[in-house]
């Protein structure tokens, strides 16, 4: 007898053991390290430093996409060298923290 009802079924899709995250979350998270810090913006660049290194693993991982990586590399660079009262403008700079921000003068690579 070759036919059995209860018999597990061989699944041919498995899940992924990695879950990427998207553009919103990884944003989300920088914006919120920076106005838990508003007031101690040096705290708040220590920890920035520590997210670049933990984006470039995950990169590395290829959990994230080269794109976000670079944008979140512009924004860091933006809040690290940036004075205290920049700081706090970059912070209220709604345009700053959506997905696809880009310095003003640059050009996406696939709008040229």
């Amino acid at each position: 007898m070759g036919w059995w009802p209860f018999k597990k079924k061989d699944r041919t899709q498995k899940i992924p053991d990695v879950i990427r995250r998207d553009t919103r979350s990884w944003l989300s998270d920088l914006q919120e390290v920076c106005e838990r810090n508003f007031d101690a913006p040096e705290e708040a660049r220590r920890q920035i430093r520590q997210m670049v290194g933990e984006w470039k693993d995950a990169n590395t991982e290829g959990v994230m996409e080269d794109s976000l990586l670079e944008g979140l590399n512009l924004r860091a660079y933006r809040l690290l060298n940036s004075t205290d009262d920049e700081f706090s403008q970059w912070l209220d700079d709604l345009s700053f923290w959506k997905p696809g921000w880009r310095p003003d003068g640059t050009v996406h690579p696939d709008e040229s």
